[in-house]
């Protein structure tokens, strides 16, 4: 490091002359001729931001979150919040976890290591499939990490992506961005009655078809039938099915490895985060037989010098650490700090805990939809199935009104069609569905 250069700053290791030299070569005078930035958003050297105290500026942000509506929210759709153990939070605050970064140098990251591999193993046990790893995003990322996945193993030139047409528009359009760049084309497939239409899946499927996905429970929250019968599909057509869907399902629903899935994917940030509509952590778990086509990091054990079991970042597929037309991808993210809360949530509830939230979602949501039906104006559910978390109902007045007027009484449900609202019962009290009741019966009057 040389010190300063012509731009002020410390951390650039630029002198003037080298700084002169490159701009010589680029045929400019200035660093900033090469920005063009309009000159009434240009930094001026002033924030315009009143110095305060400590005091004063907590209570200043207490007032402008204050200003949040305060609404009891039965939204779901992808996005779910349980009640997380004290625990997790005490244990993910400790300054060892929340200060670290990828775990390079294993030896000073053995117990954060050890975590991951545990949150790594829980997803192998809950899906059956050899691999899983930690570095997604979210569940729209994964799924784009899939179709990519797909493309590279398959062994004929296929180009097509089937994907349910009731797929959640933000992940259709992290999927569309994922192929951009590709071959791979994104098509819909036909449902009905909530679940997938088999006869509309199989006329869709040509050899042009690389991958094939489903969800369970889907964005409608109806739990899929015919599982098993979406794999031979798939697999007759030498497509890779996926599946998508979460822990807390995973540990009460169908084993993705028994039906034929080859990935599964999802949102596992149901455990261990509250809803945050838009932070969360990526499920991503497929076949041993394509280890060296995952995307991101995988966390495995060996030993030290000493014979002495030992973790550590085994696998790290991504551009930054090998040459980039060999890379499987270049997701780089760090969702380690995410997975352990996950895998400290998890561990927390331990195998039957999983189990009684999984069919208490499953019953609260039928029960709910039984009390929802007795109103007059509303049908519940919409879809003569099983549910799980989370149901469409229909009622005879126009749907946004009808939301509206459940905002004005503190509750928050989604819009799904004209005459549709979607109500999800995932962390919500069972006071709060009580009082949810009486005000959708009131703004059905």
């Amino acid at each position: 490091m040389n010190g300063l250069h012509a731009t002020g700053s410390p951390y650039a290791p630029h002198t003037n002359e080298n700084l002169e030299s490159m701009l010589e070569a680029v045929g400019v005078e200035t660093v900033e001729e090469l920005f063009d930035i309009p000159e009434e958003v240009q930094y001026d050297g002033e924030f315009e931001i009143n110095a305060r105290t400590e005091r004063e500026t907590r209570q200043l942000v207490r007032s402008i979150l204050q200003r949040n509506d305060d609404l009891t929210e039965l939204l779901g759709r992808g996005h779910y919040g349980y009640y997380i153990p004290s625990a997790v939070d005490h244990l993910a605050d400790r300054s060892e976890f929340l200060t670290s970064y990828t775990q390079y140098q294993p030896e000073v990251s053995q117990g954060f290591l050890q975590a991951l591999f545990e949150y790594q193993s829980l997803l192998v046990e809950l899906t059956g499939l050899g691999i899983a790893n930690c570095s997604m995003y979210d569940a729209a990322t994964a799924l784009g990490e899939a179709a990519t996945l797909a493309e590279r193993v398959r062994d004929s030139s296929g180009h097509r992506v089937l994907v349910p047409d009731i797929l959640r528009d933000g992940r259709r359009s992290t999927l569309e961005n994922y192929v951009a760049g590709t071959d791979l084309t994104v098509d819909l497939y036909a449902t009905d009655d909530g679940n997938v239409d088999l006869e509309a899946l199989e006329r869709a499927v040509d050899e042009e078809t690389v991958m094939i996905y489903a969800e369970n429970p889907t964005v409608r929250g109806t739990i899929e039938e015919r599982l098993e019968e979406i794999g031979a599909v798939a697999n007759a057509a030498d497509a890779l099915f996926v599946l998508g869907t979460d822990p807390i399902a995973l540990s009460l629903l169908q084993k993705p490895a028994d039906i034929g899935a080859d990935v599964v994917i999802g949102d596992a940030s149901v455990l261990g985060l509250p809803t945050s509509y838009g932070m969360g952590l990526g499920l991503f778990a497929t076949r041993e037989s394509y280890l060296r086509q995952v995307p991101g990091r995988l966390v495995g054990v060996s030993e030290d010098a000493t014979d002495r079991r030992a973790f550590t970042l085994t696998l790290q597929t991504r551009e930054q650490h090998i040459r980039r037309e060999r890379a499987t991808s270049n997701i780089c993210t760090n969702q380690a700090w995410v997975a352990l809360r996950t895998a400290m949530h998890a561990a927390e509830l331990g195998p039957d805990g999983m189990v009684t939230l999984a069919k208490r979602g499953v019953t609260r949501a039928e029960s709910l939809a039984e009390d929802v039906d007795a109103l007059v104006g509303v049908k519940a559910p919409v879809h003569n199935r099983r549910h799980f978390r989370e149901f469409v109902a229909h009622v005879d007045q126009p749907a946004q009104p009808i939301a509206a007027d459940l905002e004005k009484h503190g509750f928050a449900v989604h819009v799904v069609g004209e005459h549709e609202i979607q109500i999800c019962v995932a962390g919500v009290p069972d006071a709060k569905l009580d009082a949810f009741l009486e005000a959708l019966e009131e703004v059905l009057r």
